[in-house]
Parts: C-alpha cells; structure tokens; sequence
C-alpha cells in the first residue's frame, strides 16, 4: 500500500491530475508535460494542492472572513499534527462552491483527490511539498484578512507586493528547489536556494504588470502598488479605466522593470538545477523565455493592459520557443534564446 491506497488507485489519482491540469492551467501544463517521472508527478501534484488555496484566496463569492477560515482548515489538512481529514475541508467548502464547476472549482471540490494524489508520493516528495505549501496558504489568510474591509487586496507598496508575490509564487520556486536540492552539487543547491526567489518574483511580477484589467474586474484585486498609482494621481480603483491607460502603464512599465531585475537570478538558478530524476532544463526555461518576451511586450506597450487587457506574446512566438526547447536544450542554448527575445519576437 502507498499512503494507505493500492499501487493502482495511487496510479488513478495521479493520472487524474495530469488530465485536469491541462484544464487548469495550459502554460503550467507545458512545463509538467516537459517533465518526466517521477518529476512529473510530483510538479503536477504540488501545483494542483496549490491551486486549491490560490482558488480560495482569489473568489469573489464569499466573505474575507470565510475565505481566511477555508484557507487556515485546509493548512491543517496538510499539517503532521493536526486531525483535520481532507473530507472535513471538503465538508466546510461544499456551500461556497459554484453550481458549475470550472476547473478551478473542480479542483477544490475534488480536493480529496489531490490530497491522496499528494500521499502517495514518496516521503521526501511530501516533505519537501508540504511546508512550501502550508506557508502559501497561511500566507494568502494572512493578507485576506489584511484587507478584509475592503472586499479585495490593494497592494500599498512596493515591499507588500513582493511579500504578497513570495506567499502565492515564491513558495512554488522553494518548493521546486527543495524536490531538486538533494540532487545538486552542494555550490549548485546553494545557488538554487539563493535564486528560487528571484525565478518565482520574476513570473509573478510579470503576471501582475500584465493582467491587471483581469485582476481588478474578474477578483476585485489590485496588486499596483497604491504608492506608485499615488504618483500618477490615480487610486486603485482607476486601474481599468480606459481614459487612465496612459497613466497606469507608467506603473506597468516600473513593475516590468521591477520583474527584470530578477531575470539574471532567475537564469542562474534554471542554470544550477540538476536534470535528474525526470527533471528537464526544458520545463522550467519554456515559463522563463515567456516572460521574457512577455516583459518586451509590456515594455513596448504598457497601456494596452488596460485598453486590450491582453498584452502577452503571440501564439506564433509561444510555438517557437516550445520548438526550440526539447528535450536535449541545454545552457547555452538558454542564453541564446533569452538574448534574442529580450529584444525581437522569437519566430
């Protein structure tokens, strides 16, 4: 028995999770597919038990207060000495859940799934998963209730942003660290655990200059700095208002710029990790080129975030780099491709 299942049920719950993280997310599906066992498996599961919380924490159809109180009983889920089951979270989320379940409702409504999926890993995997993702849950809690009064987060400032950034992003990076350490050369997993903050900064930061139409509309969130809107005489309620475009971009523009000071450390970590054990260079550099071009975009055209609230790089450009990066990618061929989308659109 693995974690109390039969080696095939243990098989079944894992290969519902590849399935559904398709459906999840198609860009952090890229990077599981690039992966191989039982690396794979191990990504998949870990990010799905993160996407639980992230659910939670980004709902619109709830109070802070239930949203805080989901977040800390499904962190006892995971905890060694707590007696809270998976079935009990699973109890207290029933009266919030959707009538139609997208796929990220699925997960949490299928949370059980996830946790067993989770338990039939082996031990290191767990130990290594389980810290990582009870400091993002904890860590969610913690600003929902920060920001209770006003019904969705408004980043102050630049710090809080980061903070925030750690809690839902640079976990997964120390996460990820952590399954790949023990593989590394000692001066390697040093270096990975110095930069796993950068690489997860790097992706999140990016994800806020470009989505914040989305963000403001979709879960009432405004992750720009309300110190760098104060300059630009706007209040995070401006953020998607067309006629403020011009002005919200000044503000896209510094937190790319903010995002692109982590790149360089970003690259040094996907440098020392090992490619053991199922991982591939390929997987993690196919969300680091992206931003990359990403940033460019951004760079280019800051308010189209709020005109379009869509500024990402073309399918055409995706396409590219997943043609480019194989299995046989190696560094140099990293600092190749950054270089070239850094400044051009990879065709």
């Amino acid at each position: 028995m693995v974690g109390g299942q039969s080696p095939q049920s243990a098989a079944t719950e894992r290969e519902w999770c590849h399935e559904t993280v398709q459906d999840v997310s198609r860009t952090f599906a890229l990077t599981v597919d690039a992966l191989e066992e039982p690396m794979a498996s191990r990504i998949c599961v870990g990010y799905l038990l993160c996407r639980v919380a992230d659910t939670i924490e980004d709902s619109t159809s709830m109070s802070p207060a239930r949203q805080a109180s989901l977040l800390r009983t499904y962190d006892r889920v995971l905890a060694l000495d707590d007696d809270t089951t998976v079935e009990m979270f699973r109890e207290d989320v029933a009266d919030v859940l959707p009538e139609e379940l997208d796929a990220d409702w699925t997960v949490v409504a299928e949370a059980p799934r996830v946790v067993r999926a989770f338990e039939s890993l082996d031990t290191d995997a767990q130990d290594a998963i389980r810290p990582t993702v009870r400091e993002m849950t904890t860590g969610m809690a913690g600003f929902v209730e920060r920001y209770a009064d006003e019904g969705g987060l408004r980043i102050q400032t630049l710090s809080e942003l980061e903070e925030y950034c750690w809690y839902v992003a640079g976990t997964v990076g120390e996460l990820v660290t952590e399954l790949l350490a023990d593989d590394a050369a000692p001066d390697d997993a040093e270096t990975m655990r110095e930069h796993a903050r950068s690489f997860a900064l790097l992706l999140q930061l990016v994800n806020v200059a470009k989505d914040v139409q989305p963000d403001y509309y979709e879960e009432n969130n405004v992750y720009l700095p309300a110190e760098w809107l104060a300059e630009q005489e706007l209040d995070p309620e401006d953020v998607a208002e067309p006629a403020n475009a011009g002005r919200v971009g000044m503000v896209v523009q510094r937190v790319t710029e903010r995002a692109r000071g982590y790149a360089d450390g970003a690259h040094r970590w996907l440098e020392a990790m090992p490619t053991t054990r199922g991982n591939t260079l390929a997987a993690w550099s196919v969300p680091f080129l992206l931003a990359v071009g990403t940033m460019r975009e951004l760079s280019e055209r800051p308010a189209d975030v709020v005109v379009d609230g869509d500024v990402k790089v073309s399918r055409a450009e995706v396409y590219a780099v997943l043609e480019r990066v194989h299995g046989d990618f190696d560094r140099a061929a990293l600092a190749t491709l950054r270089e070239t989308i850094e400044n051009r659109p990879l065709a």
